[in-house]
């Protein structure tokens, strides 16, 4: 949620205006909140993270989908676009059109200055509110570090984080794990070697 509210409108009116935009936008209790966009840096980490579940993935019953896949919080109301979801199984959504997921197993945000406060806060809040969920990841977009959410079988929620001895996140639920140099590939520029070197030691 990173602009001010628009204005007070129904759950059908935002679905309706968010379906001729070219904005995306979040819904919260009668709100819309335009999403500001994504940097270079945080877009390969994203990129990088579905590559990495979609193959780990592969011939399982689940589906990994990026930012463009709406989530409906059913309880709270909140419509919002996490980075990552994976869902195994049957898959549940608001309505026949198939564009606001309600059941994931798994979601992943990537943490911008902005953004942060909102995704460990507010929106944690409301993702715990989710019944299929079972974990949540945070990935630092400034720094190499991943952080684990992990919910119990009495509903509480256990951390794990990567550190130098560490460097994995094992995903228990959907058997997938995330490796630092695997999230972060290619998203510091290599020093002294320019497009069209690269290039020439490609061919």
């Amino acid at each position: 949620m990173q602009q001010a509210a628009i204005s007070l409108i129904s759950e059908a009116e935002y679905l309706e205006q968010e379906r001729l935009s070219e904005t995306k936008h979040e819904y919260y209790q009668g709100e819309m909140f335009a999403m500001a966009g994504a940097s270079r840096r945080h877009n390969l980490i994203v990129a990088n993270i579905i590559g990495e579940l979609r193959y780990q993935l592969k011939g399982k019953p689940c589906r990994t989908y990026p930012s463009d896949m709406r989530l409906k919080i059913e309880t709270s109301g909140l419509y919002t676009y996490p980075d990552v979801m994976v869902v195994c199984g049957e898959e549940k959504f608001s309505d026949e059109k198939e564009n606001a997921l309600l059941n994931p197993d798994v979601i992943v945000e990537v943490l911008s200055d902005s953004t942060e406060g909102y995704d460990r806060g507010t929106k944690f809040r409301n993702y715990r509110q989710i019944e299929s969920l079972k974990e949540y990841v945070l990935v630092s977009q400034n720094d190499r570090k991943i952080e684990k959410y992990s919910r119990t079988d009495d509903n509480r929620w256990i951390l794990t984080e990567t550190h130098e001895a560490e460097p994995e996140i094992i995903l228990e639920s959907i058997c997938c794990n995330l490796n630092i140099s695997e999230v972060y590939d290619k998203t510091e520029d290599s020093p002294g070697i320019v497009a069209s070197d690269a290039w020439n030691v490609i061919k």
